[in-house]
Order: C-alpha cells, then structure tokens, then sequence
C-alpha cells in the first residue's frame, strides 16, 4: 500500500516534485523520460521504482526505505536549488512531515 502523498526524485536532479495521489502521478510523469534511476519516497519513507507497464507508468515497492534525515537532505537539496530558503531552519518531525511541506 502507497502512503500518499509522495514524492518523486529524478536521477541527476534536485528538485522534487510532490505528488498528492495515484492521479497525480500518472499526470506528472506522463510526459516525462523516465530513468530507471528515478523513484517515488512514500509518506512512510518506503521507495518505490518506476516501471512502465502497458505503456503505463506503474509502482513498484522496493526493499528500500529512508529515514528521515535522508529525506530532509533531499529537501535541503530540493531548497538549495531554489535559493528561497534558510536551509538550517528546514526541520520536520516525521517524512510525512517533511513530504507535506513540499505541497505549496
């Protein structure tokens, strides 16, 4: 099961994108290329690997999960490459935490 919302992480980038639902997912990564380097953090901080299924984008459940200084990482990132906040002051309590800030 998929705690939504999630976040999408693309090899090479650090900009994240936040992703509210199913729906959402299928609509953001529609027209992207995907690598097979590219996956999903849910809210509870399980990975999720990207598999085109059908011509469909699907999800598929890695062994694979973060904790949550390695999410905070990749928003400290995700913030450096906007240079629109003080990185000291990001700090969250959970991953779902962290993954709901990046909603706005």
């Amino acid at each position: 099961m998929i705690y939504w919302p999630c976040i999408l992480k693309l090899e090479g980038e650090d900009e994240l994108t936040y992703l509210a639902s199913a729906l959402e997912f299928i609509s953001e990564c529609q027209d992207l290329i995907l690598s097979d380097e590219d996956y999903v953090i849910d809210s509870k901080g399980v990975c999720y690997l990207i598999e085109c299924v059908s011509q469909q984008q699907v999800l598929v459940k890695t062994e694979r999960t973060v904790v949550l200084a390695q999410v905070l990482d990749l928003i400290r990132a995700h913030e450096f490459s906007k240079a629109e906040l003080c990185l000291t002051k990001i700090y969250f309590l959970t991953v779902a935490d962290a993954i709901n800030s990046l909603r706005y």
